[in-house]
């Protein structure tokens, strides 16, 4: 996670290292430095902003959220001033002080939120929430009518999507220069290096699969795994969620094709990284924390193979 904050940080670009020492005190214990004033218009009740933005708590590790993890922007809607729960130096009041270009820090004050707001206070931070802020564009409403602004935000939307989507293949071809490896590759754009090979027969549809895996994005953030020590040490520990192998059978079972491909290439025991292109994984439209067309890469351990009636139609579903 430490690596992962220092990553996201760069990828800001606005932030010097002193600048957590230039705080000025506001309204209800808000904290802030403009770090940048572009000059323009700050917002207003009813506009919105597109920010890039990193949360953290003053615990150490303790990222909280990164659109830089999307590689999208997050929409912030103004609101009036008269919406109850409201109050001077809350995480709206944030938001007023920018305009298009600026960039700043905000430490909101979550002893003051809680007594404000008569709510609980969170349990991921001991007194602040930092909110590292950078204005992409600003939307304003006027006299534009709720329908006509949010076209505006859709086409806005579109376009930064079509960025992501020509970004893809530089993204895949710098993760694999980044770290020295030599995958092979398939004709559906699946790559991959074996790192220990197993012994035995590979998969074949039909069969049912038991697997360890880590998957993560070509950033080096982890979207999910089977592993609790591993999603404890990142920070998406479930507590509810077994962590054990998981076991799906191969064409049948819905699982994006290049999992259904990928370890159909493994014997029994064999370890690999499979890199595997948005085209054949979560596509135009990702899932969850996993961005329109984005690479994925994930660790994986054939652990065993349950042979399965050979006879039996796959279904259609399992390359989705």
């Amino acid at each position: 996670m430490k690596k992962s904050i220092l990553f996201l940080s760069a990828a800001v670009g606005l932030l010097a290292a002193t600048s957590c020492q230039n705080f000025k005190k506001g309204d209800g214990g808000l904290e802030y430095n403009i770090v940048k004033d572009a000059g323009a218009e700050k917002a207003q009740p009813g506009d919105l902003l597109s920010v890039d933005m990193i949360v953290t708590s003053d615990r150490k590790d303790s990222l909280l959220q990164s659109t830089y993890d999307i590689g999208l922007p997050q929409i912030v809607n103004i609101a009036p001033d008269s919406i109850p729960g409201l109050y001077a130096g809350d995480y709206n009041s944030m938001f007023k002080m920018l305009g298009e270009g600026d960039s700043a820090i905000f430490r909101l004050n979550l002893d003051t939120m809680a007594a404000k707001t008569g709510q609980p206070k969170p349990e991921f931070a001991d007194k602040f929430a930092t909110f590292k802020v950078k204005v992409r564009k600003h939307f304003k409403k006027g006299d534009l009518t709720d329908s006509a602004m949010y076209a505006q935000v859709d086409e806005y939307f579109k376009a930064e999507i079509e960025t992501l989507k020509q970004a893809e293949e530089g993204k895949l071809a710098n993760y694999i220069a980044k770290n020295k490896l030599d995958p092979k590759k398939t004709d559906s754009g699946l790559q991959y290096i074996v790192k220990e090979e197993g012994s035995g027969n590979k998969p074949a549809l039909g069969d049912t699969v038991v697997v360890n895996y880590t998957g993560s994005l070509v950033s080096g953030t982890i979207f999910d795994t089977n592993d609790a020590d591993v999603a404890k040490k990142e920070n998406v520990f479930n507590p509810m969620r077994q962590y054990e192998p998981i076991r799906f059978r191969v064409g049948h079972d819905p699982v994006i094709q290049g999992w259904t491909e990928g370890l159909q290439l493994l014997s029994k025991g064999s370890k690999a990284t499979l890199l595997v292109p948005s085209s054949i994984g979560y596509g135009e439209r990702g899932g969850g924390k996993i961005p329109p067309y984005a690479p994925l890469v994930f660790d994986v351990e054939l652990v065993d193979i349950v042979p399965g009636p050979t006879d039996a139609p796959a279904d259609s579903t399992a390359a989705n």
